[in-house]
């Protein structure tokens, strides 16, 4: 089982037509999203004011011993940083609420967007990619609103009124406390371009890892009935030792970098005092207060250039995280429901009419199929694996498109329905049955308000499987597990026929329903089947031929065509593929 190495593309942070696309999402929210750039803005204003505070009680209030300007200097500097702490904790809350309310609105979209997907959209997407683009990705995105680009443009905003009143206070201290501030920010830039590249390391072994972990747990039976766990636990170990490998990196570069911005802005203190001393010494500077003001200046104006360099690869992890859910947004392979035909009830009449199908556009697994099902009769497709038999029930229910022809339900061409109105009226009961991680009842009426507890006993009753269920520890509250593992093949399939039966369809697909079986399960399902068709078009799809002898006619397709077409006793007397067949299943269970 060879690990398909996820790869994920550093992408551009200054992509600003994906950050146009994504900030349409805030349309919703304009007044909640202006009143977050109003508190960035504000936030930005009130920083700086609290070294000037300080720099005004040390050099003109202290020196006169005028305790109550320095009683008003001191309240003044209490009530601004109590502002201060109610202005940023709204910024805070605010950039985090708009971010997972648009995470929430993007999640939904997403989401409706899959289901609408073609089956042949999924047959191509690996489903942890789905998952993936789903979940963590639109996670990701919340932290572009939270800590990606408000909080950017809140440093920035912040770092021009730090130099207004840096300037302010004295521009030649300023220059001098700023001079080795071009050799942070180059740090700074060699920092994010080696954590970027980090980030795109872990990002692709955390994607690896994540793979392979629900690849190998869901097939977890295969690894044990081949031995093959040490194996596979050895893979596992070398992809979690190239996820610790970028994540050691990522920490490297951090044990550097800071330390080196912790130098560079120390040197800086040190000048500003250096220079600040000189002008006090030669009368050419106010005071020592501004030599205070400046340290809190610097602390201040150092602090956001050093976070710049996360903020810059929170936002480029955004962008990345953004083009995939666009690129997955954009891809229109969705199923097109131009219909508006909804009729209440259907007859159940089904006619193909030279219709061919190709699951990739090129090789035709069904070519010029014709035939048609009478309402209330049945019709059974026979053929070896690959004859095409799932395929024409998987274009009656609009699971995919076909390439040419017709199919009409009714007279109606296929096309022409509403495609939930249409399914409405086709139960599908499968070979290999789902169930979902929930109750029984749950699974039956798939959390359908209209169904109603009567009606599904009622439909258990006729099916002939109340009875199983009542006596499972909770009934129809009895927790089946992931994909009913708790349950029997049998258990599974007669449920199926249940919630087949429940939504009361004109029109029902069995697909090799039996196949699974044991005998005497194979008898109950008989009598579910006989109940379940019984004033309904029927297409059976069967493995064994005993199941259908009965149908009131039988396609035998081979390749994509139909060879033969009959009853029962007509393809037996036609001596043909179908006589071979029933011949053989014959001779097999004569010798049982």
């Amino acid at each position: 089982m060879k690990q398909e190495k996820a790869k994920v593309k550093p992408g551009n942070v200054v992509d600003f037509k994906v950050l146009q696309r994504l900030f349409t999402y805030t349309k919703p929210y304009k007044w909640q999203f202006n009143g977050l750039i109003l508190l960035t803005l504000f936030l930005a204003i009130l920083t700086p004011i609290r070294p000037y505070i300080v720099q005004k009680a040390i050099d003109e209030y202290v020196p006169e011993g005028d305790y109550d300007g320095l009683v008003l200097m001191i309240t003044l500097l209490l009530g601004h940083l109590i502002l201060l702490a109610v202005v940023q904790y709204l910024h805070t809350y605010a950039s985090g609420w708009i971010g997972q309310v648009i995470i929430k609105d993007l999640r939904v979209k997403l989401y409706n967007h899959l289901i609408r997907q073609r089956l042949k959209f999924f047959d191509q997407t690996p489903i942890g990619r789905l998952v993936t683009r789903n979940v963590s990705d639109i996670e990701t995105l919340s932290k572009v609103f939270s800590e990606g680009l408000a909080a950017l443009i809140g440093d920035l905003l912040q770092l021009a009124f730090l130099m207004v009143f840096m300037f302010y206070l004295d521009w030649r201290l300023t220059l001098v406390s700023l001079s080795t501030l071009p050799i942070l920010i180059f740090s700074t830039y060699i920092f994010k371009e080696k954590i970027k590249v980090t980030f795109n390391s872990v990002r692709n072994a955390v994607s690896n890892l994540n793979s392979f972990v629900q690849e190998h747990v869901t097939g977890m039976s295969i690894v044990q009935i081949f031995n093959a766990e040490k194996r596979e636990m050895d893979k596992f170990k070398e992809i979690n030792s190239e996820h610790r490998k970028a994540h050691i990196r990522s920490v490297l570069y951090y044990s550097i970098y800071f330390p080196v911005a912790e130098i560079i802005q120390a040197i800086a203190i040190g000048m500003a005092v250096w220079y600040g001393a000189r002008g006090i010494l030669a009368n050419t500077s106010e005071g020592p207060g501004v030599i205070i003001a400046f340290i809190m200046y610097i602390q201040m104006f150092f602090r956001p250039i050093r976070m710049i360099a996360d903020r810059f690869n929170t936002l480029q992890m955004g962008i990345v995280s953004s083009n995939r859910i666009f690129d997955l947004l954009d891809n229109q392979s969705h199923l097109q429901n131009n219909g508006t035909f909804s009729p209440k009830k259907v007859k159940g009449d089904v006619r193909f009419e030279k219709v061919w199908f190709a699951y990739n556009d090129e090789d035709y697994v069904l070519k010029n199929i014709s035939f048609q099902v009478e309402q209330g009769k049945t019709l059974a497709l026979v053929g070896a694996t690959g004859a095409g038999k799932s395929s024409v029930i998987n274009l009656l229910s609009r699971f995919y498109e076909i390439n040419k022809g017709n199919i009409y339900i009714d007279g109606e061409d296929l096309k022409t329905y509403d495609v939930g109105a249409l399914r409405q009226h086709i139960g599908v009961v499968q070979q290999d049955v789902f169930l979902f991680s929930d109750s029984i009842i749950a699974n039956i009426t798939l959390n359908n308000p209209d169904i109603t507890t009567e009606k599904v006993n009622e439909a258990a009753e006729l099916v002939g499987v109340r009875k199983i269920i009542e006596r499972l520890p909770g009934g129809y509250d009895y927790n089946v597990m992931e994909r009913g593992a708790t349950l029997s093949v049998g258990q599974r399939q007669l449920i199926s026929f249940v919630r087949a039966m429940v939504y009361d369809p004109k029109i029902i697909v069995l697909d090799e329903a039996t196949s699974s079986v044991d005998t005497e399960t194979e008898e109950l399902i008989q009598k579910a089947i006989e109940v379940l068709m019984k004033g309904r078009t029927a297409i059976v799809i069967a493995h064994r031929l005993s199941t259908i002898q009965n149908a009131d006619k039988i396609l035998v397709l081979d390749k994509g065509e139909i060879k033969e077409s009959g009853t029962h006793q007509e393809l037996l007397d036609l001596g043909g593929f179908y006589a071979n067949l029933y011949q053989m299943q014959y001779k097999e269970t004569k010798a049982v």
